[in-house]
């Protein structure tokens, strides 16, 4: 397996004059972002940076990000990237974490780095001017240096990526070199990229979409068109102007693309083919899509950080709700909820823990100075993944949610994306969260959080659900209608700031006429 560089260096070759980075107005060819990364590297070598060591990022989706990620996989740094919105204090758990050596960030994570205790003990770079203390990032690519070389191979680290941590502090998840191109292979493989396909760069660089686009586009000859920050109408000009061909999201950005108001006003005909990711999507916004869109191809993608893949359904408004089957480098089970071996699998229908193989090409090999996290998710060569799911008679795997979201009222067990995905083909309804809220005699009670387009009544959803043939212990005996539904920055519903009664009610209920 060729390690990232010399896959680059292999792109660089293939197709030199293709567009490889758009931002703004910044335009590189791959023979222009070759000579960008190696000054860069030919940086690092005077900056005293040796492979293996963790470079701590902040930054946005800037061509500065992107180029800094490539130059990493050349000099055999491992890029650490967080979340540019993190706080000073998480910021340095990370860089103890990880023993970070440098620190990149901007503008918008200046805060966080100057009032962070242990980054003023590193190098650290700025893409931008006036954010302290800091190298500039162009002194480091002003100039020329020879074509960069790969200092490392396929077995060596590349990146580690930390997970959200929304209940605990986030663990490391440390991936080689050769399960990240293996990821980005299939990942272009299983959305039928085709040479020259234009993407929207919008995923986080430290989320696995976001490196995920950065890369298949690389394999391709693909160009990858950042936005820094997301926003739907920069989203849909970026659309129109760059010709994308394919966009990768989780549903939280569809939602809010195809519902703003400047969409019906914006080609988007040079979109064919849409993949998603990162949460399941109700039924009510895969049709949206699929009539706004009509792509050729529709992808649900399931997977992680630390197995990037785990299943692909390549026709999501076929089977709404499926996930699909196991990915080109995986293979999947359903095991009984709490099962102590993988060999309790659960019965098809049945309900269980989603596991999957540690053996395939993608996956990682643990966390990083986790030996606690590592006991609880591996086990036998299996990841357990936290989510619940089955496998219908046709074996395909539907995602319920995650074990810990599981509602056990009255003693059944209630998936809340099932009761979301009935809910959101309500026309009255704009979004919805589902979660137990607890209760003295049924021990939880399922309680929908409605983000409504119009004066919709509960007793209006509570007969809807009626008529939908949801079950009646499974329909929500509390409605709750809010302003906006919690999630975290890559658009994940945080059902536990809704259980923590952390939300704001609806402040005026919608005109009908709006």
């Amino acid at each position: 397996m060729l390690d990232l560089a010399s896959s680059f260096m292999a792109s660089a070759a293939r197709d030199p004059r293709a567009i490889g980075l758009v931002d703004g107005d910044r335009r590189l060819t791959y023979r222009q972002w070759y000579d960008k990364i190696s000054a860069l590297v030919a940086s690092f070598g005077r900056l005293d940076l040796k492979p293996g060591d963790h470079v701590v990022t902040l930054l946005q989706n800037r061509w500065e990000a992107a180029t800094l990620h490539w130059a990493c996989q050349f000099a055999g740094l491992v890029v650490t990237p967080i979340n540019w919105r993190a706080k000073a204090d998480e910021l340095d758990f990370c860089i103890e974490n990880a023993e970070g050596r440098a620190v990149f960030y901007q503008d918008v994570s200046a805060e966080a780095v100057q009032g962070s205790a242990l980054a003023g003990r590193l190098l650290r770079v700025s893409v931008d001017p006036g954010t302290g203390e800091a190298v500039g990032f162009a002194d480091l690519i002003r100039g020329s240096a020879p074509d960069a070389e790969p200092c490392v191979g396929s077995d060596a680290w590349s990146i580690m990526l930390y997970t959200s941590g929304t209940t605990s502090r986030p663990k490391g998840v440390p991936r080689r070199h050769r399960a990240e191109r293996a990821a980005a292979i299939a990942h272009v493989a299983q959305n039928l990229y085709g040479r020259g396909e234009r993407t929207l760069g919008v995923m986080p660089l430290y989320h696995t979409m976001g490196v995920r686009s950065l890369l298949a586009m690389s394999l391709i000859g693909g160009s990858f068109i950042c936005l820094p920050r997301y926003d739907s109408r920069q989203a849909l000009e970026l659309i129109q102007r760059e010709g994308i061909t394919n966009l990768y999201l989780v549903p939280t950005l569809y939602h809010d693309l195809v519902h703003h108001d400047a969409f019906d006003r914006t080609d988007v005909s040079s979109v064919r083919k849409l993949g998603f990711a990162g949460a399941s999507m109700t039924d009510g916004l895969l049709k949206k899509l699929d009539e706004a869109f009509r792509p050729e191809l529709f992808v649900n993608h399931y997977g992680s950080s630390e197995i990037y893949t785990f299943t692909i359904d390549q026709n999501a408004t076929a089977k709404p709700g499926s996930a699909g089957k196991a990915g080109l480098n995986q293979h999947v089970k359903v095991v009984r909820i709490g099962a102590r071996s993988v060999a309790e699998l659960a019965a098809v229908g049945e309900e269980g823990e989603i596991i999957a193989t540690l053996a395939g090409d993608e996956a990682f090999e643990g966390y990083w100075r986790r030996p606690e996290a590592d006991a609880k998710s591996l086990r036998e060569g299996w990841y357990f993944t936290g989510d619940t799911g089955f496998v219908d008679p046709d074996g395909d795997l539907f995602v319920t949610g995650r074990v810990d979201d599981m509602i056990i009222t009255g003693g059944e067990n209630v998936s809340p994306v099932e009761i979301e995905s009935c809910l959101s083909l309500h026309p009255g309804v704009d979004e919805v969260a589902v979660v137990g809220v607890a209760d003295e005699k049924w021990g939880k009670v399922v309680a929908a959080f409605v983000k409504r387009n119009r004066n919709v009544s509960e007793s209006e959803l509570e007969q809807f659900c009626r008529t939908s043939g949801l079950a009646n212990f499974k329909r929500p005996r509390r409605y709750v209608f809010v302003d906006a539904i919690p999630k975290s920055p890559v658009g994940k519903l945080l059902r536990r700031l809704l259980v923590a009664g952390e939300y704001e009610t609806e402040r005026r209920p919608p005109s009908d006429a709006a």
